[in-house]
């Protein structure tokens, strides 16, 4: 007889672990427990990961965010924990060079997580005999048809009529007393537990992210253009709208050539006089003294510049996609590309230091901090537009090394408590930049300490509408916080040491510490 495969027996244990550990409970030490199960199933169950260097960074990139979520238990380490999870899963599993292609294999194994579940019951010897299929397709006719005279023998005959409505009155009372032992909430609960650890432990057979991965190719290579078959495709006749016979024949590479180096040039031009501006008005003479004019300057004037950068990218990506890299009088074309990323990439520091003046004027705060790691990944994609076009790369090289960038910043941004340097910047240059109290109490927990060590700004604050959770409160700064200490030490009552984690510890200690003394004080 054939035991119960191991991969069954650990999803099993997987579920009712997850269902102890998180129920009613927040992310904390809990989720090191859950790491520890995750991590040993997996590298059991594919020792593959052993051999796999990028398994290895990302294993301990993921232990750093599990340390930070036991440690800030911020969202955004909430965050790089679960991405960097998924991703040393589908590492583990399957073979992969780009977080692009894994993403996708491990949204594979959720769209598959009950067939890949209901397999590894059917392994099963006694469930996995090949008669079942067979009986199960002949018992469907004769199913079909008793079930048809049944109801036509239920309506004619009404004895048996009230027969089946007794079984069925006792079913349903049955099924309400099952939901009164057993919650709707914890039901459900318990299935979203088990789609997690399916995901996360059962492995689809067919690897099609993972063979297209492996297909791709980091250095371009040209290509022969047929072009009879370029003249039958519609595109050809609507370019020749556009650019008339520079569309056709077989000098089209050099006209295309011709296209790009004049496009190039003079893009280079307006955008050098957008420099020479930014340079007079912003790098040596900035008068920000008005704040909302400083305020439009920033989240209008940026988001189109890095709009604008992100579309030089592409459009240098459309240059440079095919032949044109193997065009032996490219030369200008080139350096036509190179100069337009420097000048970019002087455009990317002219927003940075619009952002500067910004927070120095006017505070930190979430859309300026995330200008500064948007800007940095806008940078970061600009020099690997330079790297593929002076090493003559693919697109997938590109996407594949901007993905890997994006991911440690993420862990990086994941290192900081950000609420907390919001709060102690903004409170620190309270004589000298404007404090938007409801601003400040519409952050985290982790800023209660904070808050509470400076109750004078709270008390001369005049704003009487609070936007916390998702609702308005409308009472004094005072009271709001009053009330955001309490429903903290309310909340925390509740929790287990499964949720434990030192920030929420820290809080708590310093909260009770500081009513404490209070009450001495009265």
């Amino acid at each position: 007889m054939k035991t119960i495969p191991l991969k069954l027996l650990l999803v099993i244990f997987g579920v009712i672990l997850f269902n102890i550990i998180f129920w009613h409970e927040k992310l904390g030490i809990n989720t090191f427990l859950f790491e520890i199960f995750i991590c040993v199933v997996n590298f059991y169950l594919y020792p593959y990961s052993f051999k796999n260097k990028i398994s290895h960074w990302l294993f301990v990139g993921h232990l750093l965010t599990t340390l930070l979520v036991v440690v800030q238990n911020t969202l955004l380490s909430k965050i790089a924990f679960s991405i960097s999870l998924l991703l040393l899963i589908s590492f583990s599993q399957y073979i992969h060079r780009s977080a692009w292609y894994a993403g996708g294999s491990v949204l594979l194994n959720y769209v598959n997580a009950l067939p890949n579940f209901l397999r590894e019951i059917l392994s099963i010897k006694k469930l996995n005999s090949r008669r079942w299929p067979g009986h199960l397709r002949i018992l469907l006719i004769p199913l079909a048809i008793v079930f048809l005279f049944f109801i036509i023998y239920s309506s004619a005959n009404s004895i048996l009529s009230g027969f089946i409505s007794t079984i069925a009155n006792s079913l349903q009372q049955w099924f309400n007393h099952f939901f009164d032992w057993v919650p709707v909430e914890r039901l459900i609960f318990f299935l979203f537990g088990g789609f997690i650890i399916c995901g996360l432990v059962l492995r689809n057979r067919k690897t099609y992210f993972s063979d297209k991965d492996m297909k791709q190719k980091n250095h371009l290579l040209r290509k022969k253009n047929n072009f009879k078959r370029w003249k039958e495709n519609p595109f050809s006749d609507l370019l020749h709208i556009v650019i008339g016979n520079a569309a056709k024949g077989i000098l089209v590479l050099k006209k295309e050539y011709m296209i790009g180096t004049l496009s190039l040039v003079l893009l280079n031009l307006l955008l050098f006089s957008i420099n020479m501006l930014d340079i007079k008005y912003v790098w040596l003479n900035n008068n920000f003294n008005n704040n909302s004019g400083l305020s439009a300057s920033v989240h209008e004037g940026a988001g189109l510049l890095i709009f604008s950068i992100v579309l030089a990218m592409l459009l240098l990506l459309i240059f440079f996609c095919g032949n044109l890299n193997f065009y032996k009088k490219n030369k200008w074309l080139r350096v036509s590309a190179y100069v337009w990323i420097f000048q970019n990439s002087f455009l990317v520091f002219s927003v940075f230091l619009r952002d500067y003046y910004y927070i120095s004027h006017l505070g930190l705060a979430y859309k300026r901090i995330g200008i500064l790691f948007f800007l940095a990944m806008v940078l970061s994609g600009l020099i690997t537009v330079f790297i593929k076009i002076y090493y003559t790369k693919t697109i997938y090289f590109l996407l594949r090394i901007n993905a890997w960038i994006g991911l440690v910043l993420l862990l990086f941004a994941s290192t900081v408590n950000w609420d907390v340097t919001i709060a102690k910047y903004n409170l620190a240059k309270k004589t000298t930049i404007p404090v938007d109290v409801p601003f400040l109490l519409s952050l985290s927990d982790k800023t209660l300490p904070l808050m509470q060590k400076n109750l004078d700004v709270l008390e001369k604050d005049t704003s009487d509408k609070f936007f916390y959770d998702g609702n308005y409160f409308e009472e004094s700064a005072i009271n709001f916080f009053e009330y955001r200490q309490k429903k903290f030490l309310d909340e925390q009552a509740h929790y287990t040491w499964l949720s434990w984690n030192l920030s929420d510890a820290f809080i708590k200690k310093e909260l009770k510490q500081k009513s404490f003394v209070s009450l001495l004080k009265k």
